[in-house]
């Protein structure tokens, strides 16, 4: 058993703070003197059991989250930020950041977000320099990173809008595509748009040479919309976008979020997840949904005293430019950049139609078990193109028990998990065969004389 102390100043206060109580009356309502609830606000001492269980019973709260949420995201993302070469000759060990995070939340997200400022006046220099005919220019920032970092946050849970969609399905009389709700004007068309919505006459028309999946989701897309704007404009409000371009991507986020959350709404899926151990065949066909889309909705079953396993999910190009990226575990993609060359989610595309499994080992230590797949698009006629991509599921090798796929994987030796990493400019590895480019945080010693699988050595 772990002998590990817990220590959760930052969640404590945000608790009490979200249920508007005094230091003094929570600390009555945990059973604790006010010295000792000060004491562990301000991480001076650990978390007690029996501080834990009162928070339980006494408030419902998911104890899950006093060790899990930011902390370990915002680890990653700080590791990352000081890989930058502006922090050369600065290293802190891995315990001062984990402290930092969970001691000083609030500092972490500051510091990220100077770096961030800091990195995108370089690019706008950058772009600058491209265009007096200088060398080294870099791409200009986008408002998409403003609201990939929104659900990176909100770990890909909107509770409102969840619930909503929930809601909204129990009203649902069968299959949408069926029976629509007698307010809807729904047609069909060979348009090539998947959707598109007339304001005046108020019709919804879809595409035929979609998916069945296809049209439900964009269906519930556009019911989000028209019903739910409200809910979604005051979600928007909360979030506090930097840009109007930021605001409206991400109420294209919002209202996709809201029709997978009604496509396979969350408790009735979160019960076929755990009676089927997560096949995903059989999810789609139970909710009549796409792979991706039930790979991406398990990865948000994070709803607080009803979370189910905790997965990271990934959607690559054949580039291998990473389209969507979700983690609900330790495992953080790159927040620029491809994924790891050594993820099993690269070789999907060599295997159509095919779930490819892979046991793999990240730097830190922490193993996973991932699937990976291809879920081609295509685009309903001769000369329409294929849109080709593949998605990668996993969670961490402790949940194996809970997935079909890992049958016959476990028990598994230690050389039976492969090395992967986050990204080649930050992970520490030193004899990968697949290494594109140095890690920055290392010094590199090169011999002119020797040639081993890379030009350089990692010290």
């Amino acid at each position: 058993m772990s002998t590990q102390k817990l220590y959760a100043g930052a969640k404590l206060r945000e608790v009490r703070t979200r249920l508007g109580l005094t230091q003094k009356a929570f600390a009555a309502k945990l059973g604790v003197s006010l010295p000792y609830l000060n004491q562990m606000e301000n991480n001076h001492r650990p978390v007690s059991t029996g501080v834990v269980l009162a928070l339980a019973q006494e408030f419902g709260f998911d104890v899950t989250e006093l060790a899990t949420g930011d902390a370990e995201r915002m680890v990653v993302d700080m590791r990352e930020a000081l890989a930058d070469p502006v922090f050369a000759e600065i290293d802190p060990p891995l315990a001062d950041l984990h402290l930092t995070a969970s001691n000083a939340p609030n500092f972490a997200r500051a510091f990220l977000e100077l770096h961030k400022a800091f990195r995108q006046t370089h690019e706008r220099l950058a772009s600058l320099d491209e265009a007096l005919g200088r060398q080294d220019a870099r791409v200009e920032a986008s408002p998409w990173e403003e609201v990939r970092d929104f659900f990176h946050y909100c770990d890909n849970y909107i509770d409102a809008v969840d619930h909503a969609a929930e809601r909204f399905a129990s009203t649902l009389d069968g299959d949408i595509l069926r029976n629509p709700p007698e307010a809807l004007e729904l047609s069909f068309t060979d348009s090539a748009h998947l959707r598109q919505f007339d304001a005046q006459s108020g019709q919804i028309a879809l595409s035929r040479r979609a998916s069945p999946a296809t049209q439900r989701f964009q269906l519930f897309h556009q019911i989000a919309l028209i019903a739910y704007e409200d809910l979604l404009e005051a979600t928007l409000d909360l979030a506090r976008f930097q840009t109007s371009a930021a605001r409206d991507i991400a109420k294209i986020g919002l209202a996709n979020y809201f029709a997978g959350a009604a496509l396979m709404p969350y408790g009735a899926f979160l019960e076929a997840a755990r009676e089927t151990r997560h096949d995903l065949e059989q999810l789609a066909d139970r909710f009549g949904a796409s792979i991706e889309q039930v790979a991406h909705r398990l990865s948000t079953l994070q709803r607080p005293g009803a979370k189910g396993v905790p997965f990271f999910f990934v959607r690559v190009d054949q580039a291998g430019t990473i389209t969507k990226r979700h983690s609900a575990t330790r495992l953080q993609f790159a927040r620029f950049g491809g994924a790891c060359p050594l993820w099993n989610v690269h070789r999907a595309f060599e295997t159509p139609g095919r779930f490819l499994r892979q046991l793999a080992e990240t730097p830190d230590g922490v193993r996973y078990i991932s699937l990976a797949r291809d879920v081609s698009k295509p685009g309903g006629s001769f000369s329409a193109p294929t849109r080709r991509y593949a998605i990668g599921l996993g969670c961490e090798i402790t949940h194996a028990d809970a997935l079909v796929y890992a049958d016959d994987l476990m028990p598994a030796t230690d050389q039976a998990f492969e090395p992967i990493g986050i990204s080649c400019r930050i992970c520490p590895r030193r004899d990968c065969h697949q290494r594109s480019v140095p890690p920055l945080e290392s010094r590199l010693s090169v011999d002119h004389n020797q040639r081993d699988v890379l030009p350089y050595r990692v010290d």
